[in-house]
């Protein structure tokens, strides 16, 4: 590979690439604003200026392509110098919001000024006025004090979101951003722009005013919202979920996510419908009750002498992870004998796109097929099922983590024909308020466990936030087991925890009660299991799935589909 020297040490790159993006290859940065690897380039800001020997003039190392055997210095006296003049001239109008400003602690300007700027303003002149708090779309907030004129947000949305809706207005320092004439940035991708914004001029108007970034946990997990599995970063606060921001992985989500995944995937977890312990149905009500007593009468309902195992149907979940339907999958066959299982396709083909969004609008129905949530060879399918219930074949039911009555409300008057009717829920839904036995699932924020997206990747989730017995099981880890099995836990976080349970360990508990223990301590424990019982995941662990999920057996849907 060709090489060039940067700073006084050798460097390979590709050819094409510019000097910004070799440094950064070889994990030099240097400092810049309008710069962004999935970005064109613009070359607004200036802030990467660099000496190049054997040039006249400084270059700026975003639009210049390296080449064999070139010496570049980026902390040169006249780069310095230049760096220094570009953040003074930078400054001169930008407010001194900081106190205010949502993006402090996340700001480049305000890193830069630190680093890369002399520390004080000559300039003594009335700073240019420019709009505050403008609404540019439903989610998008844009003070114009603030804004650098990057270009990165109009970048953005005619490169990556394919919606040309923002440009710039005006000249010199009057230079604003505005939304074309009857335009609003309401493209799917809008909130994009503030997590690239490189100062605190575009802000995400659901989270702003909320919290310090410094005062939250940023926990490292997967996006719920489609089968695409986007790698996301839940920001907690007092035990509760603030707002979501994307994390990168280029084979997965590159820097982006959706606003509905930002927006719809994690407010439920502090909901007020929160099914917060288990109900049983006494009376013609569901009554909150302890877990010993709902378990004893989930084991005697379903150990009635009015049902046989045909008569007992279990629905899996595309919502729940592969250890919770591994789980619910060998309960179903190992202590029922019951074949009928299957779960419910939820698709929106209004929801898919070609950049992100994905048709199946569940995180894991590729994962649950591949654990066991499909029915035996005489088994009933989800139709199957159904039918069976109106026709009083089927008279129990055994629903996991999935509101179907909210994807198809005829189902209401299907289900009430049941004699038993078994629900985990995390929030009492559709589905929920129907039940006879309620039992408390835990959300994706607060338990461990592994996803398959359509591509068959599988990822891990972690727990952001903590419940009552998620306290109870990090209270007798060692703190090297608390780092690996629990991910960031903030004893700190002392807000409301619910008295939920991952729903395999709900399973494990109730076929403790029928008489068929199950050995599961950790969700590892369960993930080991499948590893070494289902073909696909063989040779997989927690460590090798490591923060970016690796590639399974699976073949991936887009395949499956075509097939």
């Amino acid at each position: 590979m060709p090489k060039f020297v940067l700073d006084g040490k050798e460097i390979e790159f590709k050819q094409g690439q510019t000097i910004i993006q070799a440094a950064k290859d070889n994990g030099i940065t240097i400092p810049h604003f309008c710069w962004h690897e999935s970005l064109s380039v613009s070359g607004n800001c200036r802030v990467c200026l660099v000496e190049v020997e054997k040039m006249p003039k400084l270059v700026i190392a975003c639009a210049t392509i390296a080449s064999d055997g070139m010496v570049v210095h980026s902390a040169s006296e006249k780069a310095l110098s230049a760096r220094n003049a570009v953040m003074e001239f930078l400054l001169i109008n930008h407010p001194l919001d900081c106190p205010i400003c949502d993006e402090a602690g996340e700001c480049k300007l305000q890193d830069y000024a630190y680093s890369h700027s002399v520390g004080e303003s000559r300039f003594v002149e009335e700073k240019t006025h420019k709009d505050k708090r403008v609404p540019l779309g439903p989610y998008i907030m844009f003070d114009g004090d603030r804004c650098i004129s990057c270009s990165r947000c109009i970048r953005f949305c005619d490169e990556i979101a394919k919606e040309p809706e923002l440009t710039f207005v005006k000249r010199g320092d009057r230079v604003t951003i505005v939304t074309f004439p009857g335009e609003e940035l309401d493209n799917p991708y809008s909130m994009n722009v503030v997590d690239i914004c490189p100062v605190g001029a575009l802000t995400n108007r659901d989270f702003r005013f909320k919290a310090r970034v410094w005062d939250m946990s940023a926990n490292n997990t997967i996006c719920q919202g489609c089968a695409r599995g986007c790698n996301i970063e839940l920001w907690v606060r007092n035990n509760e979920v603030l707002r979501i921001t994307p994390r990168q992985n280029d084979r997965v989500n590159s820097f982006w996510m959706c606003d509905h995944g930002r927006l719809e995937t994690f407010k439920f977890i502090n909901a007020k419908d929160r099914v917060d312990g288990p109900y049983v149905r006494r009376e013609g009500s569901l009554q909150k009750t302890s877990w010993d007593e709902a378990l004893a009468d989930a084991a005697k309902e379903l150990k009635s002498s009015r049902f046989n195992r045909n008569e007992i149907a279990f629905i899996g979940s595309p919502y729940a992870t592969l250890e919770d339907n591994y789980v619910f999958a060998k309960f179903a066959a190992a202590v029922f004998g019951s074949k009928n299982i299957d779960f419910m396709r939820h698709s929106d083909p209004s929801f898919g796109d070609d950049i992100l969004r994905r048709e199946d609008i569940t995180p894991n129905s590729l994962g649950a097929e591949a654990v066991g949530i499909r029915p035996g060879q005489t088994g009933l399918n989800f139709d199957g099922i159904i039918n069976g219930i109106k026709e009083g074949k089927i008279k129990a039911l055994y629903i996991l983590e999935d509101d179907i009555v909210s994807a198809d409300t005829a189902l209401e008057e299907v289900l009430a024909k049941l004699d038993l009717l078994i629900v985990h829920a995390t929030n009492f839904n559709k589905t929920a308020v129907l039940a006879d036995i309620v039992l408390p699932a835990a959300t994706y924020a607060e338990k461990n466990g592994t996803i398959v997206n359509f591509q068959g990747r599988v990822q891990r989730i972690k727990p952001a936030v903590s419940t009552v017995e998620l306290d109870r099981a990090m209270d007798s880890m060692s703190m090297s087991r608390l780092d690996k099995f629990g991910s960031i836990y903030d004893r700190w976080n002392q807000g409301h925890k619910y008295d939920a349970r991952s729903s395999w360990k709900i399973l494990a508990a109730l076929s403790s009660v029928l008489g068929n223990k199950m050995k599961f301590n950790l969700a590892e424990d369960v993930f080991n299991e499948i590893s070494r019982s289902v073909q696909a995941f063989s040779g997989l662990d927690y460590d090798s799935i490591g923060e970016h999920g690796v590639q399974s057996k699976l073949q991936p849907l887009e395949k499956i589909e075509k097939a």
